[in-house]
């Protein structure tokens, strides 16, 4: 009995420091078990990875070093964009036209609820690619960026040549099944959102039109920007 009366007297005596020292430890343990556990991290999608009816033939057996080739585009402002505007950043790219009836409204829609995500953090954007460009001028973008609300310093709307384009979406964003030359009678349409780091790499692709697609890119986003830019 009295030896846990001594006990007891102890820890009153000492109660703060026990308390200090199991918060340390505690803490320790922590940064312990964040410094032992790996990063989740998003795979670099090469063209040898993605079903071969998205991939151009000329690449479809390439393995390693596949990023985003250079391009010059005109933005809803009049604006010429090109890699260099997302230098250091990630985006989120898409093919869509102004008049489409179908699937790009909820696409445009979907990525109206990404822009509300992004909208304070600097380090993302997004990139949506007319696939009418004969049909959406400048003037047209403008106008339907207007109506939808898309956000200039977030979101680029962009035209220019149709071949440029169309090359993009088969042999860099790897996001459409048709063949075609990008003439005046080839046409794609793709519902997919594809999510580019800043080394100009493909790290997911997912259904535009799908919002729980929308959800995973979101939550992929993150795991791309702990990778990019660590909390």
């Amino acid at each position: 009995m009295t030896y846990l009366c001594e006990m007891r007297e102890i820890f009153k005596k000492y109660k703060k420091f026990f308390g200090v020292f199991a918060f340390i430890s505690i803490l320790i343990l922590t940064l312990f078990y964040k410094a032992l556990s790996p990063l989740p991290k998003l795979p670099i999608f090469q063209p040898a990875m993605v079903n071969f009816e998205l991939v151009d033939s000329t690449i479809q057996h390439q393995k390693k070093f596949h990023r985003i080739a250079n391009f010059s585009l005109i933005n809803q402002n009049g604006k010429r964009i090109t890699p260099q505007d997302f230098e250091g950043k990630i985006y989120v790219a898409d093919f869509f036209f102004t008049t489409c009836p179908t699937i790009c409204i909820a696409m445009t829609d979907h990525l109206l609820k990404v822009q509300e995500k992004i909208i304070d953090n600097p380090h993302v954007m997004l990139l949506s690619h007319s696939v009418t460009p004969q049909i959406d001028s400048v003037a047209q973008l403008k106008k339907y960026a207007l109506e939808k609300g898309v956000i200039d310093t977030k979101w680029h709307l962009v035209t220019g040549d149709k071949k440029e384009i169309y090359e993009l979406a088969r042999k860099s964003y790897l996001a459409v099944k048709e063949d075609g030359d990008g003439g005046p009678f080839d046409m794609i349409h793709t519902e997919n959102f594809i999510l580019v780091d800043p080394d100009r790499r493909i790290r997911g692709f997912y259904d535009g039109t799908d919002l729980d697609e929308i959800q995973r890119l979101l939550e992929e986003l993150n795991v791309l920007m702990e990778e990019y830019f660590p909390s």
